[in-house]
């Protein structure tokens, strides 16, 4: 019984403390834990956690699934209505965090700095999306944590058959992947 105490205190001491703020996003096919950064991408933390705390997430679709690429979403209601949202934030795609498979970053146009509130997860390794340079081509694209639970709902969501439904609406599912809330989770 001393030995097991033993390497559990040796396995506990070893384990690097939880670094990440955890959240969970409850969908209707499933929930998805993600780990954020704040140490590496305080601004996108800070800002997703704004939303999610407010309720903004609530009832909010993943409006674009791209098999082998990303799922995209809160921006949307289930009526594809675009919800109101708070300024843009700064891109912090410089800061070392890569568009790895699991990853989830902001989602922003063409201008480097229009990022609000809606994101995606990476099915797979985006490189092209990473910080390459400061132009804005170059920028890319801020990643701000990490599914660390659910990645097997992610990939569902990502194989979810498509269609069209206008020229907004390019890869939007046939049937309706609902973000129900978004949380932090007791520590």
């Amino acid at each position: 019984m001393r030995a097991l105490l033993i390497i559990v205190s040796m396995l506990l001491m070893a384990a690097p403390a939880w670094a990440g703020t955890l959240v969970t996003m409850e969908t209707n096919v499933g929930n998805i834990v993600l780990e954020l950064d704040e140490e590496k991408a305080p601004i996108s933390v800070k800002n997703f956690l704004g939303y999610a705390e407010s309720g903004f997430y609530e009832g909010t679709v993943f409006h674009r699934v791209i098999a082998g690429f990303m799922i995209q979403g809160g921006g949307f209601d289930t009526d594809l209505k675009k919800k109101p949202t708070a300024e843009p934030v700064k891109n912090e795609a410089a800061n070392g965090l890569k568009n790895a498979r699991g990853t989830i970053a902001m989602a922003r146009t063409s201008v480097v700095d229009s990022a609000t509130s809606q994101f995606f997860i990476n099915l797979v390794d985006n490189r092209f999306l990473n910080h390459r340079d400061t132009t804005p081509r170059g920028y890319g694209y801020a990643v701000f944590g990490k599914v660390v639970t659910g990645m097997d709902v992610v990939d569902r969501i990502g194989k979810a058959p498509t269609s069209a439904k206008n020229s907004l609406f390019r890869d939007l599912p046939q049937e309706q992947v609902v973000i129900k809330r978004v949380f932090r989770n007791p520590k």
